[in-house]
């Protein structure tokens, strides 16, 4: 009789971990438990490793598709262009290099977010742990919260379509509707602005219903200026033309002019005035600048060409007559 066969245990006799173990060691309680001290944690471990390797390759992908080289990042290339000219390009190559790591930076969050969920649902199977009741749990918890917090699911899907579609950014200049001023900050559930007074508005995404952006691609600088009906209006066009286009030339209207101005003629004929306008495609978020330089520019060529604005110096407003005094008593 073998007596080690007696006491060896019952699933020794099987092919397994338990009998490769106790054929290594004969140790007949390290066999026993050899599924639970060997098999599990290494399954456990080489779960941990792949999920870590394939979170390593996605954020790889997702890095090389961000990155752009000099050229258009190939994230973005499937996506729509607002333009395609090359001033635009030059104008927005960096934009579209941040737009892109944004993009990115969601997307490998996410991924991570997916691959370690994935595993932690391998390894609950590995540890012979139900994992339908666990999911129904789950939905059924996830729906409750769902019901409970539609404006944040809302919130969070507009801020991931703002992010695809590049609807503004930090810095830029936009109106809200409710809210208008410079872009502080862009979350995934907020956007922050800050108005020309200093306040801070918090604007939910999902209440965006519109968004105004004046500082992307370009911006228009538009110039209207008052002349009186005895100007000679086509001295006047002349001048503000001349004025206008030299002053777009030299600095500092240079670095921010990126046409020469037009001279768009009479815009506006009032029993008062007659209104002119120059426009002109100036850098994003420089249009006001370079309106307040031309403003002030063709104001002094006007005081030096003599053309008169609508009211002159000296001479009265014209106002409905002042009744009689009433005689005193």
């Amino acid at each position: 009789m073998n007596l080690p066969l007696l006491t060896q245990p019952s699933c020794a006799r099987e092919a397994g971990w338990c009998n490769t173990i106790y054929e290594w060691t004969g140790n007949n309680w390290l066999a026993s438990y050899a599924e639970l001290l060997i098999a599990k944690p290494l399954n456990i471990v080489l779960i941990v490793l792949v999920a870590f390797l394939l979170r390593w390759l996605v954020h790889r992908t997702i890095n090389r598709l961000t990155r752009g080289n000099g050229k258009p990042p190939k994230l973005l290339q499937p996506l729509r262009e607002r333009r395609t000219d090359a001033l635009t390009a030059e104008l927005l190559s960096e934009r579209r290099i941040q737009r892109a790591r944004t993009i990115g930076s969601v997307l490998k969050s996410l991924a991570s977010f997916v691959l370690f969920g994935l595993a932690v649902i391998y390894i609950l199977q590995v540890l012979n742990i139900q994992v339908a009741p666990v999911l129904a749990s789950a939905g059924v918890l996830g729906v409750a919260v769902a019901f409970g917090a539609q404006n944040l699911v809302r919130d969070f899907l507009s801020g991931m379509f703002m992010l695809v579609e590049d609807q503004y950014g930090v810095g830029d200049v936009v109106d809200l509707g409710e809210a208008s001023g410079t872009v502080e900050a862009v979350g995934l559930r907020v956007t922050t602005l800050r108005d020309i007074n200093g306040t801070v508005w918090y604007v939910r995404n999902g209440e965006i219903l519109r968004v105004g952006n004046s500082s992307q691609g370009f911006a228009v600088a538009v110039v209207d200026f008052p002349i009186s009906h005895n100007s000679n209006v086509q001295k006047a066009i002349e001048v503000a033309t001349q004025v206008a286009t030299d002053a777009a030339a030299r600095e500092p209207l240079s670095k921010d002019v990126l046409d020469p101005p037009e001279m768009l003629g009479v815009d506006q004929i009032t029993s008062d005035t007659i209104t002119l306008r120059v426009t002109t495609k100036v850098r994003p978020g420089r249009q006001w600048a370079v309106q307040r330089r031309l403003r002030a520019e063709i104001k002094r060529a006007y005081d030096d060409e003599a053309i008169e604005p609508p009211y002159p110096y000296g001479r009265p407003l014209a106002s409905s007559p002042l009744p009689p005094a009433s005689p005193t008593t």
